[in-house]
């Protein structure tokens, strides 16, 4: 089943250009930045993608909407029966650009770090927070559905109520909390803010108070995985038996999220996962052809590094609740530089 239960989901970034330059980004993107993906290249991936049984396919970067095929590529996975999400800073969404979301995009994303000034300063600018707020009377106005991706740190557990007020108040159907992981950027510019595992465990208690408090209007999800569930289902996280047949298998029901990064590399689970377990290029190859030689060639391997994290994360002595991604992710890359 994977992390992403019953939903199967494809993660494209389309290009590393972004209007910002965040503290905390795992991309490392910026203004500087001009790769992009052909959206020829990226549409034939959307098709094959649905035929590996991939459901929603979300867009995210840098900035997705200076990707100036994204209304193409985004009525292309419509059209192939997706799901879509975008994921932004908000800034730029502008009455064309919410013309073009419109009817294309399921659900907006958009990125909200605290208070404006904590907003601000990991955004690194001085007026994101205003021009954000601003925006967003035009995407309700479009009808467009939306939420926010709060990015957890070391330092901010106390700005998660008045953000769950400000969504609530906005009109957010979905309030992400995400603990931030100290990849790309955030490597050099925020050691030591990622959450420990005591600060995370309260992170989750307080989202299940705020969702008391804030009803089913606004839905409070926390991307932390509980020891306890995962010991009586191993599957959640890639670690119950390998399933028979897997090389008969549609590439979805063996791993969500996949994604393809901006230089047309397929990677399981997040951006920047350990190259060892990448499926291989999309300008090299199509999506099936990858999947079929990863499913034979590196499918085991990548269930038994699956296997070896669950058995290191179930220990009952320590805190209840982790960061699976971060924890899975972090082991990949030790295992290939101890390799190397």
């Amino acid at each position: 089943m994977g992390p992403t239960g019953t939903a199967r989901i494809l993660q494209i970034h389309p290009t590393r250009r972004c209007n910002l330059r965040c503290l905390h980004c795992y991309s490392s993107s910026g203004p500087e930045e001009r790769d992009a993906l052909p959206a020829a290249l990226l549409k034939e991936a959307l098709t094959d993608a649905r035929a590996e049984g991939y459901s929603v396919a979300g867009f995210s970067g840098g900035e997705p909407l200076l990707y100036e095929s994204l209304g193409e590529v985004l009525q292309h996975a419509r059209e192939c029966g997706m799901v879509t999400t975008v994921t932004s800073n908000g800034m730029l969404l502008d009455q064309k650009r919410l013309q073009m979301l419109s009817g294309r995009a399921d659900l907006l994303a958009i990125s909200l770090d605290g208070i404006p000034e904590s907003h601000n300063r990991m955004r690194g600018s001085d007026r994101a927070f205003e021009v954000m707020e601003a925006r967003l009377e035009g995407v309700r106005q479009a009808g467009i559905p939306f939420g926010f991706i709060f990015t957890l740190t070391q330092q901010n557990l106390h700005e998660l109520e008045p953000v769950a007020a400000f969504a609530k108040e906005q009109g957010a159907r979905l309030l992400q909390i995400h603990p931030l992981e100290e990849t790309g950027r955030a490597r050099e510019t925020l050691s030591g803010f990622q959450p420990d595992e005591e600060r995370s465990a309260y992170a989750l208690l307080e989202s299940l108070r705020l969702q008391r408090e804030l009803g089913d209007g606004l839905r409070v999800h926390v991307d932390l995985f509980d020891r306890a569930v995962l010991q009586s289902r191993p599957e959640l996280v890639f670690a119950e038996d390998i399933p028979e047949n897997t090389l008969e298998s549609p590439l979805a029901e063996l791993i969500s999220p996949l994604i393809i990064q901006t230089d047309g590399s397929v990677v399981p689970l997040q951006y920047g996962f350990a190259a060892k377990y990448a499926l291989g290029s999309l300008y090299e190859a199509s999506l099936p052809e990858l999947a079929g030689k990863w499913r034979q060639h590196v499918f085991p391997q990548f269930r038994q590094l699956s296997r070896r994290v669950f058995l290191e994360s179930v220990n009952p002595d320590i805190l209840p609740f982790f960061n699976w991604y971060e924890v899975i992710a972090r082991e990949a890359r030790l295992e290939e530089a101890f390799v190397q």
